[in-house]
């Protein structure tokens, strides 16, 4: 499916894979290999963002995953994210849903917030916001509606 139906149909939380459509070299080519895992992946949804216009630039709408953590000992030390414009050519994939009852932890409320904590249920949630310090933190549930419907080739079926 295109950017534009992740979009439009992926709830936040979602695992969302994507491809350039390459085929995926040996492990003896390591440079090929690093190249090809670069376009080629998979991260959570954690923000939609909507087109920008302005007087002097306009931006097309877009997207957010969270690719990977790097650190030891229980300190991240580098978060990977990765952005998606609406108008790029790789394939993406919905891999899994949230499921319906789980809560989602946003940094603040409002249209450019981010999801920094998926949790199995609210207790797990406000357990896991008492250890983490996000002074604005916005919990939200997942609803049934919201995951329920089934995205086959951009098209809802």
């Amino acid at each position: 499916m295109s950017a534009h139906s992740i979009f439009e149909d992926a709830p936040i939380g979602s695992i969302v894979a994507w491809s350039d459509g390459t085929p995926r070299p040996p492990e003896r080519f390591t440079r090929k290999l690093a190249a090809w895992r670069n376009n080629n992946s998979k991260g959570r949804l954690i923000r939609k963002e909507p087109p920008r216009i302005r007087p002097t630039y306009s931006s097309p709408a877009g997207f957010t995953l969270h690719e990977a953590d790097f650190g030891s000992g229980g300190v991240i030390a580098i978060r990977v994210h990765r952005s998606f414009s609406v108008d790029t050519t790789l394939q993406f994939t919905v891999v899994e849903r949230p499921v319906p009852g789980s809560v989602r932890v946003f940094d603040r409320a409002g249209d450019n917030a981010e999801l920094v904590h998926l949790a199995p249920h609210r207790a797990a949630a406000e357990e896991w916001l008492s250890r983490h310090g996000y002074p604005n933190a916005v919990l939200d549930d997942v609803t049934a509606d919201e995951v329920a419907a089934d995205v086959v080739e951009g098209r809802v079926a």
